[in-house]
C-alpha cells in the first residue's frame, strides 16, 4: 500500500483561493496570465519553512487568515491619507501616488514628471508581456500571488538621455484591505533617475512588486522605505535588469514591521555593468524582517556589491539571505557581499545565509557574515568622556547603521533615514 500525502489548505490559503475565484467571476483583465500565476502559487501555497528560500520566514504559520483585496478608494480619502503621511519631510521631489493598489493620477505630479522626461501611465492597461518574470524569480510564490491578484499600479518610462534632477517618490497608501500593486520602471539608454518607494497607511497585507529595466548606460538610484506597517504581512519584490554599462544602486530600509520580507532579484544582461545593493533593518519585540536577494551574473565583466546591516532587540528575528550566481560564461565577474548584525538582547536572533554559486573560473567572489553585541570597550570610552550610557549606546547603534546609509550615498534622503533610526532608538 502506498500512502498519499495530502496538503491541507490553511484558512489564509482558503481565503486567497476564494478571493481569486471572485476576481475571475468579476471579469478581471489578463485572466490567462492571472490563472497561470495563481496555479503557480497554489503549487506551494503560502511560503513556509519547508521551502528552502523561506525557511526562516514562514508566512504560512504567521497568516491565520488573509484580508480581502482593497477596493478603490475615493479621491477625498486618498487626499486625506496623503496629507497625514510624512515619508521624507521637506525633501523636494516629484510624486506618483498609488492607493489601494491603484494609480491616482489626479494626485500625482504628472505634468512635472513629463517635463523632466518621465512618462507615467496606468499598468492596469498593459499587456501580459510586461509581467514576465526572470528565471531566478519564476517560481517565487509572492511574485506569483501579486500577479494573480493584481489591482493596478504605474509604469514610469524615462526617455533616452534624460537626467531627472529631482527625486521621484512613488508612495503606496493602504486605506483598508490587502493591496497588490505593480510598479514598472523603464530607463531608456543613457537615462538617470533617483527613485524613492515608500509605504504608508493602515495595517493591511501588502504584496508589492517593482520591476526595473535599466537600459544600456542608464543609471538608477533607488531607496525603498518600509516603515511601521504593523501586524499585517508586508511582501516587497524588486526585479532589476541591467543592460550594458548600466549602474544600479539601491537601499532597502525596514523598520517597525511585525512581518516583512524585502526581496530583490538582479539580472546582469549586458557587460561592464555594476549593481550596489544596501540594506538597513531594525526590529524589536517579536518582529521579523527578512532581506533576501539573488544576483545573477549572466554575462561577463560585471560587478556586484551587497552590504546589509541589522539591529535586533527583544525577541525579534532578522534574516539575511544573499545569493550570487555566476554563470559558466560570465568570466571576469567581481561579486562580494557582507552582512552584519548587532544584537541588543540575549533573545535577539539573526539568521545569515550568504551563498555563492560559481560556474566560471576567472572570477573574484567573496561573502562574509558577522553577528555580535555592542563593543563594551567603545561604550566605556564614550562613558569615560561624560556621555550617559543610554546616549552612548544610541550613538554606537546609529554609527553602525549609518555606515550602510552613507555608503549608499543618496545625500537627499540620508538625513530623513537617519532621523527614522533615531526615532526607533527612542522607542517610538
Amino acid at each position: 500500500m502506498t500512502a498519499t500525502l495530502r496538503v491541507v489548505a490553511t484558512q489564509a490559503e482558503t481565503d486567497l483561493n476564494a478571493q481569486f475565484e471572485a476576481l475571475k467571476a468579476g471579469g478581471a483583465t489578463l485572466i490567462d496570465l492571472r490563472e497561470a500565476a495563481f496555479q503557480s502559487f497554489k503549487a506551494t501555497g503560502l511560503p513556509h519553512r519547508r521551502i528552502e528560500e523561506w525557511k526562516y520566514t514562514d508566512l504560512r504559520a504567521f497568516a491565520k487568515s488573509y484580508e480581502a483585496p482593497a477596493t478603490a478608494a475615493s479621491l477625498e480619502d486618498v487626499r486625506a491619507a496623503l496629507a497625514a503621511v510624512d515619508t521624507f519631510g521637506d525633501l523636494a521631489r516629484l510624486r506618483v501616488v498609488i492607493a489601494n493598489g491603484r494609480l491616482v493620477a489626479d494626485l500625482s505630479d504628472l505634468a512635472g514628471l513629463a517635463q523632466a522626461g518621465v512618462e507615467v501611465s496606468d499598468i492596469a492597461t498593459a499587456g501580459p508581456e510586461l509581467f514576465a518574470a526572470p528565471e531566478i524569480a519564476a517560481a517565487n510564490p509572492a511574485l506569483a500571488l501579486n500577479t494573480a491578484l493584481l489591482q493596478g499600479g504605474a509604469i514610469l518610462r524615462v526617455r533616452a538621455g534624460a537626467e531627472v534632477e529631482a527625486p521621484v517618490e512613488v508612495v503606496q497608501l493602504a486605506l483598508g484591505g490587502a493591496t497588490y500593486a505593480r510598479l514598472r520602471v523603464e530607463l531608456a539608454a543613457g537615462a538617470r533617475l533617483t527613485l524613492i518607494e515608500s509605504f504608508a497607511g493602515v495595517q493591511a497585507p501588502v504584496n508589492a512588486v517593482s520591476d526595473y529595466d535599466v537600459a544600456d548606460e542608464a543609471t538608477l538610484v533607488g531607496a525603498r522605505l518600509i516603515a511601521n506597517t504593523g501586524s499585517a504581512p508586508h511582501l516587497s519584490t524588486a526585479l532589476i535588469r541591467l543592460g550594458a554599462r548600466a549602474e544600479v544602486r539601491t537601499l532597502g530600509f525596514l523598520v517597525g514591521t511585525d512581518f516583512a520580507r524585502n526581496q530583490a532579484f538582479v539580472t546582469f544582461a549586458g557587460e561592464h555593468s555594476a549593481a550596489k545593493l544596501y540594506g538597513v533593518t531594525m526590529v524589536r519585540a517579536d518582529q521579523l524582517a527578512d532581506q533576501t536577494l539573488v544576483v545573477d551574473h549572466a554575462v561577463p565583466n560585471c560587478e556586484s556589491r551587497e552590504f546589509f546591516k541589522t539591529v535586533i532587540d527583544g525577541r525579534a528575528k532578522g534574516v539575511y539571505q544573499g545569493k550570487i550566481i555566476v554563470r559558466p560564461h560570465a568570466q571576469k565577474t567581481d561579486g562580494r557581499m557582507m552582512t552584519q548584525a548587532l544584537l541588543l538582547s540575549e533573545d535577539a536572533e539573526m539568521a545569515n545565509k550568504p551563498e555563492l554559486e560559481i560556474f566560471a573560473d576567472d572570477v573574484q567572489c567573496a561573502h562574509g557574515a558577522t553577528s555580535g553585541q555592542i563593543d563594551e570597550d567603545l561604550l566605556f570610552y564614550l562613558r569615560a568622556r561624560g556621555i550617559p550610557e543610554a546616549e552612548a549606546r544610541t550613538l554606537l547603534i546609529l554609527a553602525f547603521l549609518s555606515e550602510a546609509i552613507e555608503e549608499f550615498g543618496m545625500d537627499s534622503v540620508t538625513e530623513a533615514l537617519e532621523a527614522r533610526v533615531r526615532t526607533w532608538l527612542a522607542g517610538s
